[in-house]
């Protein structure tokens, strides 16, 4: 496991399909790259995401995204967000990115959705499905945490509805078009007794042997 989380693409679990309640989540190919793009390309999307989130968000941007990068393993694992109601549709992202090295037992889940699936419940969905897979799948993880701009009410909503506690604010850690920023901390940890090799390798074993590593 050091060996993974020393280089994020060695060793890499395969990206396994997770079936939640209000959506779906799956690995992200070309051919969702118009769905994406539309769903990104808001300000009101881009201002709650860090600075390297491209605003406005071009068809190239999300052919590179969808084509590649999300599969790269340089992002950790990325899921694309597919809703029970539009299951031809892409409306959002979550992603798992582990820590390294000592800090291995640490990863931070970012996620964002498409205005127009705000308010449903997407976006705890898949939270929750994310969580459940990693503390399973991931021996060694024993936290996971989400770094949450101050402002943003929305997204440290899905965060407490799932479970996860604010352990604090950091103040000044971030700089967003041009003007530094207080971010949220939130976290949730392994439970105690929690699943152990023998539930790891049924999760991995359930995972879509066709989804791509």
């Amino acid at each position: 496991m050091a060996a993974l989380m020393d280089d994020p693409t060695a060793q890499r679990l395969p990206l396994p399909l997770l079936q939640g309640e209000r959506c779906l989540l799956r690995a992200l190919c070309l051919g969702d790259a118009a769905s994406l793009q539309r769903h990104a390309n808001n300000r009101d999307v881009a201002r709650h995401l860090f600075d390297g989130f491209p605003h406005p968000y071009a068809m190239a941007h999300a052919r590179a995204w969808c084509g590649h990068e999300a599969n790269s393993g340089d992002f950790g694992y990325v899921w694309g967000i597919v809703p029970e109601a539009d299951p031809a549709a892409v409306v959002g992202c979550i992603g798992l990115r582990p820590e390294q090295g000592w800090l291995r037992c640490n990863a931070e889940v970012g996620y964002w959705l498409g205005e127009a699936w705000w308010g449903r419940g997407l976006a705890s969905d898949a939270v929750r499905q994310v969580v459940d897979w990693a503390f399973a799948a991931l021996p060694e993880l024993t936290r996971i945490t989400a770094h949450i701009f101050a402002g943003n009410e929305g997204s440290q909503a899905v965060a407490r509805k799932c479970g996860l506690v604010r352990e604090g604010t950091l103040p000044r850690s971030a700089i967003k078009d041009g003007r530094v920023i207080d971010r949220t901390l939130w976290a949730t940890y392994r439970p105690e007794g929690g699943p152990r090799l023998a539930d790891i390798r049924a999760a991995i074993a359930a995972a879509n042997p066709s989804s791509p590593a």
